[in-house]
């Protein structure tokens, strides 16, 4: 008859494998944190001390009166229920060159005092170098108390480099409860 032994050391390996596929994948899960900064230092894209340090050099210049650029403000939560996060206009028309400020609304619905994070994304990608923020609510955490409402504000310029085919940029926000992150460390 068949002998048991030669298919139980065939799964002894193969759980042998699948282990160790399973704790590499564990491995390279955590690997990605330090990855992910070496590549935003290398790149300088999503590195925020970075973001922060260029925004803060960066001054508007001569007004392009002659040029209309609408920029789209979105707010968005990775969740649904503890926050209430949007921008307080949709749209705002904008000339290359000059200074403007917007605002979003952001409201602690969690019932607990918390953190939350807001994570920028400028589309269309051509228009990134040339979308300059001087004063961003998303540079730091924002502390909340529980139900506060809060208005953020936001200060930037798009640049007079901005390519030409680009009439319309979309400013977009993902607002975080960085709270329980925190805590699980």
């Amino acid at each position: 008859m068949n002998d048991p032994a030669p298919r139980q050391a065939e799964n002894r390996r193969l759980t042998a494998k699948l282990w160790l596929f399973v704790a590499g994948s564990f491995a390279f899960g955590f690997a990605l944190v330090p990855l992910y900064r070496v590549l935003c230092q290398v790149t300088g894209i999503g590195d925020q001390k970075q973001l922060t340090a260029v925004s803060r050099l960066a001054q508007p210049g001569t007004v392009d009166t002659a040029r209309t650029v609408t920029i789209e403000f979105i707010g968005n939560l990775p969740t649904v229920g503890n926050w209430e996060f949007r921008p307080a206009q949709p749209t705002l028309a904008v000339h290359p060159g000059k200074l403007y400020e917007a605002s979003f609304i952001a409201r602690n619905l969690t019932g607990h005092d918390t953190v939350a994070q807001a994570v920028p994304n400028i589309a269309p990608g051509e228009a990134v170098s040339a979308f300059h923020k001087t004063q961003c609510f998303c540079f730091a955490p924002q502390s909340f108390k529980s139900g506060e409402e809060r208005v953020l504000p936001i200060r930037f310029f798009v640049d007079r480099a901005l390519p030409p085919g680009i009439d319309r940029i979309t400013l977009s926000y993902t607002f975080y409860d960085t709270a329980p992150r925190v805590a699980a460390r």
